[in-house]
C-alpha cells in the first residue's frame, strides 16, 4: 500500500473520529496531557518568588539574573524542536512518559546547585523535557479528542499555568511565614516540582497510543485497537495489517501547510500570537513580584527596620488567582466568540492594562498598578490560550507533534527574549518604558488576529483534498 492511500485513509479515519463524541479514556487522556502545563507553570513560576532570595545569595549580574530566569525557556525551545518531530516518528506514549521521567531528576537536582552557573545549566536542561512534553501532548490532545472538546482542552492551558501559578505562590508564602532559612527555601521550592510531576507520571503509564499516530507509522493493527478504547470505533475501513511506510520529513510539514489558504493563514497566527503572548507575559508579568516590590506595592517594614514581602505575596497571589479565573473562563467563551473574538478580547484587554499600568508606575499610583495588572493577567489568559490549539489543529495527523514543536517554538524564543530582556530594558529605560515597550507586543497579537486570522473553531483537518468539503461539513465519510 503505497503512501498516498495510506494518507487517504488516515483522513477516513480523522474526518469519523474527530466527529464522534469520544470516551471517557478519550477525556481523560486530554487532562493527563493538559496537565503538564501545571508542571511548567510551578518550575517557571516558582522561581519569579524565589528571585530575591536567589538574588541575595549569588548576587548575580544581570546577565546572570537574566540567564537563570530564561534558562528553561531556552531549553524548551529547544525540547518543542526535537520533541514534536521525535513523537512523530516514534510515536506519543514513548516521548511523554520519557520527557516527564527527566523532569523528575532533572528539577530535584537543582535544589542542589551549587553557584549561579550550576542552576543556569540545570534549568536550560529541565526546560528540553517541558519543551518536547508540551508540544507531544497538544498532538496526542488534537488526535485523542472530538472536535469542539479538543479545542476546549487545549485553550486550558492558561486555567492550568493559573493553578501552577497559584500553587507556587501559596506553598512559597507558607515556607517563607515558617521562617525558613531562605538560603534553603528557594532550592526545596524549585526541587518541589518533581512531586506532581511524579504523580502525573504513573497516571499516564496506562494511557493508550493515539489512533491517528499509529495509522501515519502504518501500525494498522494497534490502531484499531487504540480508536476503540479512546472513540469506541473499530475503523473497520483499516487493513488488519501493518505497512512500512516512508519517514516524515520537515520539509514535507512547510510545503504542506503552505498549500492550503487555512492551514497557512492559521499556522502564520499562531506563530504570531504564541511568540506575541510569551513575550508579553515574562517581560512583564514574569516579573511581576519584583516589580510590586520595587514599587512598594504590600511590602511593610517591622521596627527594626526589616522588610516583609508577605503582602506583595498576597496581592501577587491574589493577581494570579483572578487569572486562573479568566484562564477557566476562555474554554467556555470560545465557543460564543471563536477564536478570532477571544483572540482580539484577550490581546485587547492585556494592551489596556499595560499602557494603564505603565502610567501607574510612573505616577506611583499603587493602586492602579495592582488594576492594570488585573486587567493585563485576564486579557493575557485569554490571548495566550489559543495559539497552540490552533497550529496543532490544523495540521495533518503525520506533521502534528511538528506542528505543535514549531508552535512552542515561537513560545519559548519569545519567552527567553522576554525573560532575559525586560531587566535590561527596565535598567535602561526605566519600568515606565520598558511597561510601554511590551504594550506594543498586545497591540502586534490583536491586528494579528484581527486581519491574519480565519475563524477555525471546529475545524476537522484532512489532507486528501477530494475529502476536504467533507470535513469541512463534518460528514464522519468521504
Amino acid at each position: 500500500m503505497d503512501a498516498s492511500r495510506v494518507r487517504e485513509l488516515s483522513d477516513m479515519a480523522t474526518i469519523r473520529l474527530q466527529n464522534k463524541p469520544g470516551t471517557g479514556s478519550s477525556t481523560r487522556g486530554g487532562w493527563m496531557m493538559i496537565s503538564t502545563i501545571l508542571i511548567e507553570a510551578w518550575d517557571l513560576y516558582a522561581i519569579s518568588f524565589l528571585l530575591i532570595f536567589i538574588k541575595n545569595e549569588y548576587e548575580p549580574t544581570a546577565v546572570q539574573l537574566g540567564l537563570a530566569t530564561a534558562a528553561v525557556q531556552g531549553g524548551a525551545l529547544v525540547g518543542a524542536l526535537i520533541g514534536g518531530y521525535v513523537a512523530d516518528r516514534l510515536g506519543r506514549k514513548k516521548v511523554f512518559l520519557l520527557t516527564m521521567a527527566l523532569f523528575i531528576v532533572l528539577a530535584i537536582v537543582q535544589g542542589f546547585s551549587q553557584n549561579i552557573w550550576d542552576l543556569i545549566i540545570i534549568r536550560f536542561l529541565i526546560g528540553i523535557p517541558l519543551g518536547s512534553d508540551i508540544s507531544n501532548g497538544y498532538a496526542y490532545i488534537m488526535e485523542s479528542m472530538p472536535k469542539g472538546k479538543r479545542e476546549q482542552m487545549g485553550s486550558r492551558w492558561q486555567f492550568m499555568f493559573g493553578l501552577g501559578e497559584v500553587a507556587a505562590i501559596v506553598i512559597v508564602t507558607i515556607m517563607y511565614a515558617t521562617g525558613m532559612p531562605h538560603e534553603i527555601l528557594w532550592r526545596v521550592g524549585l526541587a518541589l516540582g518533581a512531586i506532581p510531576a511524579i504523580i502525573l507520571l504513573i497516571s499516564r503509564v496506562n494511557l493508550p497510543e493515539t489512533p491517528l499516530s499509529l495509522v501515519q507509522r502504518g501500525r494498522f493493527r494497534q490502531a484499531k485497537q487504540s480508536s476503540e478504547k479512546l472513540f469506541g470505533d473499530p475503523l473497520e475501513m483499516l487493513p488488519d495489517e501493518d505497512v512500512e511506510l516512508p519517514r516524515v520529513k520537515v520539509s514535507d510539514f512547510l510545503k504542506v501547510m503552505w498549500a492550503d489558504p487555512i492551514k497557512k493563514r492559521s499556522t502564520i497566527f499562531g506563530w504570531i500570537s504564541n511568540a506575541m503572548q510569551g513575550a508579553e507575559f515574562t517581560a512583564f508579568g514574569f516579573y511581576l513580584p519584583v516589580i510590586l516590590v520595587v514599587a512598594g506595592v504590600g511590602v511593610s517594614t517591622s521596627g527594626d527596620g526589616t522588610e516583609s514581602y508577605i503582602g506583595t505575596n498576597l496581592i501577587t497571589a491574589l493577581i494570579y488567582c483572578v487569572a486562573t479565573v479568566s484562564g477557566f473562563t476562555a474554554p467556555i467563551v470560545l465557543p460564543k466568540l471563536g477564536h478570532r473574538g477571544l483572540a482580539m478580547a484577550g490581546y485587547g484587554m492585556a494592551f489596556i492594562g499595560l499602557v494603564a499600568g505603565a502610567f501607574a508606575l510612573g505616577a506611583d499610583i499603587k493602586p492602579l498598578i495592582v488594576i492594570a495588572a488585573l486587567v493585563l493577567m485576564w486579557g493575557h489568559y485569554w490571548d495566550a490560550s489559543n495559539g497552540m490549539t490552533i497550529v496543532s489543529m490544523v495540521a495533518p495527523p503525520r506533521f502534528k507533534g511538528t506542528a505543535s514543536g514549531f508552535g512552542y517554538v515561537f513560545v519559548k524564543a519569545a519567552s527567553f527574549f522576554g525573560a532575559f530582556v525586560f531587566p535590561i530594558m527596565t535598567a535602561a529605560w526605566g519600568p515606565v518604558g520598558a511597561t510601554l515597550a511590551v504594550s506594543v507586543l498586545s497591540l502586534t497579537g490583536f491586528l494579528s488576529a484581527k486581519f491574519i486570522l480565519p475563524e477555525v473553531y471546529g475545524y476537522v483537518e484532512s489532507e486528501t483534498a477530494h475529502l476536504q468539503e467533507a470535513a469541512l461539513k463534518g460528514e464522519p465519510e468521504a
